[in-house]
């Protein structure tokens, strides 16, 4: 087994959601380069997967603080 990471993750700047399969905890983050682009992707995957907003990051801290 792997040693488990010691360094906190660096989101790259860009625009995040989160896709899980529908009841699952964990999911996958996906970044786009646009909010335009963010919001389409969330939309062609609403209904098939669990789709969270996160929102903007730049420089490793989010813009828009992502709902808890």
């Amino acid at each position: 087994m792997a040693r488990p990471r010691t360094k906190p993750v660096k989101f790259k700047n860009g625009f995040y959601i989160e896709v899980r399969n529908k009841g699952s905890k964990t999911g996958i983050k996906l970044r786009k380069e646009t909010k335009e682009e963010m919001i389409q992707a969330a939309k062609d995957l609403e209904g098939i997967k669990d789709v969270i907003i996160y929102g903007e990051s730049k420089n490793g801290k989010w813009v828009n603080k992502p709902e808890s």
